[in-house]
């Protein structure tokens, strides 16, 4: 175990510290941020709500579900049993540390709620619309990839963090997505 967190530490210097670009350093601080992705669940609300009326509201009570569910068991749960420090916080990584934000998160770093929460909406919303945008389902795990890059390049986070967050979030994702479907499908067979 010990090897395994000290090549995280490793693999978080090489992307926060190294791997790094005055485009990023602009762009990742935002792209974390409610104010960038808010109005992209809230379109996608709406578009579902305008494309399958009766069946969209229960889309999107289900994609609240799937929010609520992978916060509440990556704050709630993992964090408080397993506590991490962030590398923000981390006086082992002070010499290394770039940090990009305005304040320093005080929970524990692992799992990443980002990661859990965006995972588990892209896990959702693929596995109910696949059959409706095809290929373009990728890009909700895409945009959700880039929401938890930001995370470790800021400095909040270990990239062990965001890839056990992103599987608690994909779990819950698809599981939500199986309920739905099963109940609401927008297509038969969709999962």
């Amino acid at each position: 175990m010990e090897q395994l967190l000290e090549l995280d530490k490793q693999l978080f210097i090489l992307l926060n510290s190294k791997w790094t670009s005055p485009v990023l350093d602009s762009s990742l601080p935002l792209l974390r941020h409610q104010n960038i992705w808010a109005p992209f669940y809230l379109f996608m609300f709406m578009l579902v709500l305008f494309n399958f009326g009766q069946k969209g509201i229960w889309w999107i009570v289900f994609a609240a579900a799937t929010a609520g569910l992978t916060n509440i068991v990556s704050s709630d749960f993992i964090k408080e049993n397993i506590i991490r420090v962030r590398p923000c916080n981390d006086p082992e990584l002070a010499t290394h540390l770039r940090f990009l934000l305005n304040y320093r998160p005080q929970s524990s770093s692992f799992t990443s709620s980002h990661a859990a929460n965006h995972f588990g909406l892209a896990a959702f919303f693929f596995f109910t619309l696949k059959n409706h945008i095809g290929k373009w389902g990728w890009a909700f795990f895409a945009w959700a990839l880039l929401v938890v890059y930001a995370q470790v390049y800021v400095g909040v986070h270990f990239p062990l963090d965001v890839v056990a967050g992103g599987l608690v979030g994909h779990l819950f994702g698809y599981l939500c997505a199986k309920s739905f479907n099963k109940q609401f499908p927008f297509i038969k067979n969709n999962l």
